[in-house]
């Protein structure tokens, strides 16, 4: 669906669980853990404290 802001790209654990999130209009990885009925989000950095940013399609429909 090329209509989706948000992409998972990874996910670990059941009860316990970390995703890592893409934001298909910037490219910024963004690190989501739950555990049970809490969580966070926070963008996904690199070892300098930059955040961690993918390549994506410049031509997606948002």
């Amino acid at each position: 669906m090329a209509d989706k802001r948000f992409e998972k790209v990874y996910s670990q654990g059941t009860m316990t669980k970390i995703e890592i999130w893409v934001d298909m209009m910037t490219g910024v990885n963004y690190l989501h853990h739950t555990n049970g009925y809490s969580g966070g989000l926070t963008p996904l950095l690199d070892r300098e404290g930059k955040p961690v940013v993918s390549q994506v399609s410049s031509n997606r429909d948002l």
